[in-house]
């Protein structure tokens, strides 16, 4: 998988994640609260990926 599509899919678990705990909260869901604090940080570590897999194709590239 490319940075971009890394980044791309991390974005939108971030997204989902925080729906997930908007609807938990509103629904007082203490399980989908959690389910969308997990969804969120795991967008969060795949956009951090797809940052570091750019970084590394930069420095490749400028090689």
């Amino acid at each position: 998988m490319g940075s971009n599509f890394d980044k791309a899919k991390g974005m939108g678990n971030e997204i989902a994640g925080k729906a997930k705990q908007a609807a938990g909260k509103a629904t007082n869901d203490a399980s989908l609260h959690g389910e969308g604090v997990a969804q969120e940080r795991k967008g969060e570590a795949q956009q951090f990926a797809g940052k570091a897999k750019e970084s590394v194709k930069k420095a490749v590239d400028n090689l």
